[in-house]
């Protein structure tokens, strides 16, 4: 009697452990970490300077187009006109919100066949100027620091706040030494940069009279190009301009 209770007792017992185990949870799964896409880098917008942009206009055989910092045309010649890749403010305050995005320095601005429109990187034409999308720039004035001074036919700058007597060489910032002097617009008002001529050829200089851009220029534009891109419109024959960085590299 007791071999058969015994017997019973330890068939309970298996029965007993047999019904935990079947019922035990699992541990639940570790959630897979999705992948996510990383795009992948244009090498045709690397940059070697940092401070200029990745795309630089070009004008050849009298149309426009983009090269890289490597000089690779990355944008054939095909317009009249273009600009830089940087922000259109009449586009960035338009009351239209579909276009506001092409305001951006994304794009540039580029001319075809009359007709203005903002191109992406890779040269896509994404939006046509339209009139009633442009809204006014707010205007916002910075009076400059320094201005050219003509003294016996030669040209120097002086600072507003502290020029008095034009006899004296301690009033001048630059004393009068050059044949022409003209101060770039740019966002640093302390430190400009200047376009100077001497001995009949243009260079650029800073308001400590340092040579940034040597004299061996026929002609420098008087455009915005330091203020939006850093960089020079310079020219050797008058006729074909190209742009150099404030290290004389041209592009």
């Amino acid at each position: 009697m007791k071999k058969i209770l015994s017997l019973l007792f330890a068939l309970s017992l298996v029965i007993h452990i047999g019904a935990q185990t079947k019922y035990v949870k699992k541990p639940a799964a570790k959630p897979v970490a999705k992948k996510t896409a990383v795009p992948k880098a244009n090498p045709d917008l690397t940059k070697v300077n940092d401070s200029i942009p990745a795309l630089i206009p070009q004008k050849k055989n009298g149309k426009f187009g983009f090269i890289n910092q490597k000089g690779k045309v990355v944008i054939p010649h095909q317009y009249s006109n273009v600009g830089f890749y940087g922000e259109d403010c009449n586009l960035l305050n338009s009351k239209n919100e579909k276009v506001k995005k092409y305001g951006s320095d994304k794009y540039a601005s580029v001319r075809l066949n009359g007709v203005d429109y903002r191109i992406d990187y890779t040269g896509k034409r994404v939006y046509k100027y339209q009139d009633s999308d442009l809204a006014k720039c707010p205007f916002e004035y910075k009076k400059q620091l320094y201005h050219a001074y003509n003294r016996q036919g030669y040209y120097g700058v002086i600072e507003d706040s502290r020029f008095e007597n034009a006899e004296d060489y301690r009033h001048y910032q630059i004393y009068p030494q050059y044949e022409y002097l003209h101060i770039m617009e740019g966002d640093d008002l302390k430190h400009p940069m200047i376009i100077a001529s001497y001995n009949n050829k243009f260079g650029v200089i800073d308001i400590n009279n340092k040579v940034v851009i040597p004299f061996i220029y026929s002609d420098i534009k008087r455009n915005f190009s330091w203020k939006l891109a850093r960089l020079f419109e310079v020219t050797t024959d008058g006729k074909n301009y190209f742009y150099v960085d404030d290290k004389n590299t041209a592009y």
